[in-house]
């Protein structure tokens, strides 16, 4: 079995990284970018894979299993993506980088709500919490937003996958006791809120899902 390393690998024999790993327990051509997976998950598993510790990267092994299958081409999955990362990150953020991760709520919450037919400036309670906390950064953020709109396709290319990276080094970067464990968090109920999205119920245990998805890998 492939060993957790940073980066993208030739073969398993010189390690893994997180979504390698999963297109070889799916039984996909060795690739970071399986079709397993949905890209903007696989993109912050990536992400969380390269800017943990080495101890800690084997922590997360047993996740794998979890997000093979979580493909989606619903706008409404890469926007809870973004929101949950955005939220996660913006209160333990440094000061610099909270207009654009308020900013990234912003733009989710304006997406869901649109996707939804709610009207524009409907907020959930986990971006209300997340605003609160940095209350001049969401003041700022909501001036900025004002003056834009974004595209479906802008935010699904852009405003999203900005959202993700933004959040993982927001957090990589924080003053805070363990970042690799907020990692390791967000990770975990990113793929939890996804399975519930994709699929309508919570993840089967690790276990499980090893068993039934683990394949030879292709040539």
């Amino acid at each position: 079995m492939p060993v957790l390393s940073r980066g993208r690998h030739r073969n398993p024999k010189r390690g893994a990284c997180f979504m390698e790993l999963a297109s070889y327990l799916a039984g996909e051509r060795w690739s970071d970018h399986p079709a397993c997976t949905h890209p903007l998950l696989a993109a912050l598993a990536r992400l969380v894979n390269d800017n943990t510790g080495d101890e800690s990267r084997a922590k997360l092994v047993h996740l794998v299993p979890s997000i093979i299958g979580l493909a989606s081409d619903d706008l409404r999955v890469d926007a809870h993506i973004a929101l949950r990362c955005a939220t996660t990150a913006l209160p333990v953020a440094a000061a610099e980088r909270q207009l654009a991760l308020a900013v990234s709520v912003l733009a989710a919450e304006e997406m869901l709500a649109r996707l939804d037919g709610a009207p524009s400036g409907r907020m959930s309670e986990r971006g209300l919490r997340a605003m609160e906390e940095v209350p001049h950064a969401a003041d700022q953020a909501r001036r900025f937003s004002r003056a834009a709109r974004i595209t479906d396709k802008g935010f699904r290319r852009y405003a999203a996958p900005n959202a993700v990276q933004l959040s993982v080094v927001g957090i990589v970067q924080a003053c805070i006791p363990d970042p690799d464990a907020l990692l390791r968090t967000l990770l975990e109920e990113t793929i939890e809120e996804c399975t519930v999205l994709i699929h309508g119920h919570h993840p089967v245990t690790a276990a499980a899902t090893a068993a039934a998805t683990t394949a030879p890998i292709h040539a």
